[in-house]
């Protein structure tokens, strides 16, 4: 039986300016949960750090960033640098999103088809295989070699912000495509980083992360879906790792990989439930005269409304949903700020084109990516490996080549990995990022915008011309 509602129950409850606010607050909201927003803020960061790096506030910069802080317990201490504390800690939360990121994509998303997926994953060994091969070429019989990782990744920011600009302009599977390559690439330079750029292991705090590691699946198998749970145990798996001498923010995928991905209840239960909450609540509100202010049931049911949604959603969804934002608008360019600061000389720059490594990075990124995602997803599509989203074109996936050039993020961190202990070659290499970023998100950027353009106005004249 229908319930009837008191005169203005539909009324929102506030004052003016709380109601005010709230014509103001949404508007802000999308905006800073707007892809383009955390790629405006990275580009921002970015070019504050070199403005910082090229000023008088150089040496203040680099001190702050070589401070040593940490935690100290008797006998027992954890002390790094700021910078150390960013790019071993800050960016584990990064990590930790892009895991739940991967999960999620290979279950439900675009990887979990084989047909859909197999021009996805031949795109990414595509985009990591040639351009080592590039870097290598360059650099083989040189010390430099083993910063062949350096120009296999792309920065998923600012790719996906590129292409947040053009959404007029390219179809909407090509987002998908990008987003899902980047994972997949993202993926290969974790598991270069874990093998390739770990020197040393220490066997007792690597047993020590897989006990943790393991204690995670039990939780989840056993069907424990509390935050902080993940997060304590997940804190333990981050200083074990830590400690190993594996990379720590491997440790972030690897939690990842163990928050739930499946409801505690089914969607039946959800809408009988919150039918039945949603009738003893419009109840309890048509007798009393002050609801929710004075009413200790009606508040009890609505938190058991709130306690329904969580059971019916998946912690992978919600935490990532939750992380994504502080994600983009925090981790990421407090990083960049932390690592883009590079002393710029341009008789220095000159010499850029002559030196090997730099030539590696750049040709690497701009050709090499470039060449192998376009390549090696027309062979799987050629061969009926798979087949592409609907709207997306051969002419699409090379402005997507074009974009997986911008290395940025991923790119920098391997080179501090790489050439920690160098800083003239940090510089280089650091420099030859941020040029090949550059000129792979341009031209991306120009041959999406006007290669659309030029097949629209082309289907125009073929309309009239009929």
């Amino acid at each position: 039986m229908p319930i009837e509602q008191k005169p203005g129950a539909d009324d929102r409850i506030g004052t003016p300016l709380e109601k005010k606010l709230e014509e103001i607050i949404p508007p802000f909201e999308r905006f800073t949960h707007d892809q383009t927003t955390g790629s405006i803020l990275l580009i921002i960061c970015t070019l504050a750090a070199l403005l910082i790096a090229n000023s008088p506030l150089d040496r203040s910069y680099e001190s702050l960033l070589l401070t040593k802080t940490g935690l100290v317990f008797g006998d027992w201490s954890l002390t790094m640098s700021l910078r150390h504390w960013i790019n071993d800690g800050l960016m584990s939360l990064f990590f930790f999103v892009l895991g739940l990121e991967i999960k999620r994509e290979l279950l439900v998303g675009e990887l979990k088809g084989a047909r859909r997926s197999l021009p996805m994953i031949a795109a990414a060994l595509g985009g990591m295989l040639m351009p080592a091969l590039v870097y290598t070429a360059f650099t083989a019989g040189t010390p430099l070699v083993h910063g062949w990782g350096i120009p296999m990744a792309t920065d998923t920011a600012f790719a996906v912000g590129v292409l947040a600009l053009l959404r007029k302009h390219i179809p909407a599977g090509l987002t998908a495509f990008l987003t899902a390559l980047a994972i997949i690439d993202d993926l290969g330079a974790i598991l270069v980083i874990a093998v390739f750029y770990t020197e040393t292991l220490d066997l007792f705090f690597l047993a020590a992360a897989a006990l943790l590691f393991t204690l995670l699946i039990a939780l989840n198998v056993t069907g424990i879906r509390r935050p902080g749970v993940y997060f304590t145990v997940g804190g333990l798996v981050w200083l074990a790792v830590l400690g190993s001498g594996i990379h720590a923010t491997v440790a972030g995928v690897l939690v990842a990989l163990t928050v739930p991905a499946r409801p505690k209840c089914g969607s039946r239960w959800f809408v009988n439930q919150t039918h039945e909450l949603a009738d003893e609540f419009a109840h309890m509100e048509q007798k009393s005269a002050r609801p929710l202010l004075g009413e200790k049931a009606q508040h009890a049911v609505a938190e058991q409304v709130q306690d329904t949604v969580e059971k019916a959603t998946t912690p992978l969804q919600r935490w990532e949903r939750y992380l994504e934002t502080p994600v983009a608008l925090l981790v990421l360019p407090v990083f960049a700020l932390a690592n883009a600061g590079i002393p710029v000389n341009l008789q220095e720059l000159s010499r850029l084109w002559s030196d090997p490594l730099a030539l590696g990075i750049f040709l690497g990124l701009v050709l090499g990516k470039g060449i192998g995602i376009t390549l090696m997803t027309w062979l799987s599509v050629r061969f009926g490996l798979g087949q592409l989203s609907k709207g997306v074109q051969m002419r699409h996936i090379a402005g997507i080549g074009m974009l997986g050039g911008m290395g940025f993020t991923m790119s920098i961190f391997i080179t501090n990995l790489g050439f920690t202990s160098e800083p003239a070659t940090l510089v280089t290499a650091k420099a030859s990022i941020l040029l090949a970023s550059l000129v792979a998100g341009t031209a991306g950027f120009l041959w999406l915008r006007f290669s659309g353009t030029a097949e629209k106005e082309a289907g125009q004249d073929a309309e009239r011309a009929a």
